[in-house]
């Protein structure tokens, strides 16, 4: 999949990746401006594209979407008896109950969970994983770190843990972050 360059990329300002080519731009444009944050960014925002797109096409090859590999991938996590509860489900992905209900339909409709009530509480359905679909989520989910390790093959065993480790630190940035606009301004 290519991406476009920006003109300062093909002349050979930095790197020479489309990323560099944008900061050169707006430093000709605004210099005033200072551009780092596009410099981390840019650059995430990129990666995932590339990473969703990469992620979505070896999914559809056993029918699923992303969607559907999230709730199949939580319930095989919550381990046997492989159910859990549409509230549950929607805080692992989270998302809300409502969406997890479209989720869970396309996927019972495709018999790979079944939705049951609960045998104590009948307002409480669980969605539990069918044998086909605990088959279906075991190979699907060994093929998926394999192409993860493909899609990390270019960086050393450090280089990855680093990577990682600066990761969670910017998820913690960005939680913060959105606690601070969520502050009621005085």
């Amino acid at each position: 999949m290519g991406y476009p360059r920006s003109r300062a990329a093909s002349t050979g300002e930095g790197t020479g990746d489309a990323v560099d080519g944008v900061v050169a731009d707006w430093r000709r444009e605004r210099p005033e401006l200072d551009t780092e944050p596009l410099q981390v960014m840019a650059r995430l925002h990129r990666t995932f594209a590339r990473y969703q797109s990469l992620l979505t096409d070896s999914l559809e090859e056993y029918g699923l979407n992303i969607a559907g590999f999230d709730v199949l991938t939580a319930l095989r996590r919550a381990g046997p008896p492989y159910r859990l509860t549409a509230g549950q489900l929607a805080a692992s992905g989270l998302i809300t109950t409502a969406g997890m209900t479209l989720r869970a339909d396309r996927l019972e409709k495709d018999g790979l969970i079944v939705r049951e009530r609960d045998e104590n509480d009948r307002r409480i359905v669980h969605s539990r994983l069918t044998e086909q679909g605990l088959t279906l989520i075991d190979e699907v989910f060994a093929r998926h770190l394999d192409n993860e390790r493909r899609m990390l093959a270019g960086l050393s065993g450090d280089e990855r843990r680093l990577l990682a480790a600066l990761l969670a630190r910017l998820e913690t940035s960005l939680d913060a972050a959105a606690d601070q606009a969520a502050e009621p301004q005085d």
